[in-house]
């Protein structure tokens, strides 16, 4: 996608994961106002989940989070939710704390894209997101050519995460 292209959809994606998290948590996420243009993407500690999608536009999403901000967010969720705060687990790299990044991903990724597809007429459809704990970083190097990266900063309370969006090399162009 063109630089122009790529950061439309980046605002929506952010968007989408605003409107997201924000739903599921109860809690204001709030991201920065500036995209950065990255090199590549990479899977981060202390959790990080990724997600391809293709179709009419095609990419990887990666979501970054410090073992805190996986925290944060995980325990939001699942109070939302009504679970007891008795119930919750207090380590970042259970079971539990991965699957519900996953989770939050998988709706995360619905939502941008049918923002996309609503906004721009293309339509993309998408794996399951994976999600792991880790403890160094991973570079993903998908079989494709994306060769435009945008890294968008997000933070809840004091915690931070960052999304990873590379996408192929396509200008959208309205007809009309």
């Amino acid at each position: 996608m063109g630089n122009q292209t790529v950061d439309q959809v980046a605002r929506l994606f952010c968007q989408a994961t605003k409107k997201t998290l924000d739903k599921s948590t109860g809690k204001n996420l709030k991201f920065a106002s500036t995209l950065q243009d990255i090199p590549k993407v990479s899977l981060k500690p202390a959790v990080g989940c990724f997600v391809q999608f293709n179709g009419d536009y095609n990419g990887l999403v990666i979501m970054n989070f410090t073992a805190g901000a996986a925290m944060e967010l995980y325990r939001s969720y699942m109070l939302t939710m009504g679970m007891p705060e008795s119930e919750l687990v207090s380590d970042y790299t259970s079971a539990e704390v991965v699957d519900t990044i996953g989770e939050m991903t998988n709706q995360i990724m619905g939502r941008a894209l049918r923002m996309v597809e609503s906004n721009y007429e293309l339509s993309s459809s998408m794996g399951q997101p994976k999600a792991i704990a880790l403890t160094s970083a991973i570079t993903l190097t998908p079989d494709a050519e994306y060769q435009v990266n945008r890294r968008i900063s997000f933070s809840l309370e004091t915690y931070r995460f960052y999304m990873e969006l590379s996408l192929e090399r396509t200008e959208f162009i309205p007809i009309k």
